[in-house]
């Protein structure tokens, strides 16, 4: 299951990337924040994921 949690983290971060760079664009700074807010999501996500891995 820790795997597919890393896929789906590095996909969201990703998509914020795409996100904030189309908001970036086309001057949406509503779009572009939603992307930042989604790439900050998922590089918690994965730091958590890495705190669960130096656990184990």
């Amino acid at each position: 299951m820790g795997d597919d949690d890393k896929v789906q983290n590095k996909a969201q971060e990703l998509a914020g990337r795409a996100k904030s760079a189309v908001g970036g664009a086309t001057n949406d700074r509503d779009l572009q924040a939603e992307g930042e807010k989604d790439k900050m999501a998922g590089n918690l996500k994965q730091a958590g994921e890495k705190v669960k891995d130096a656990f184990k």
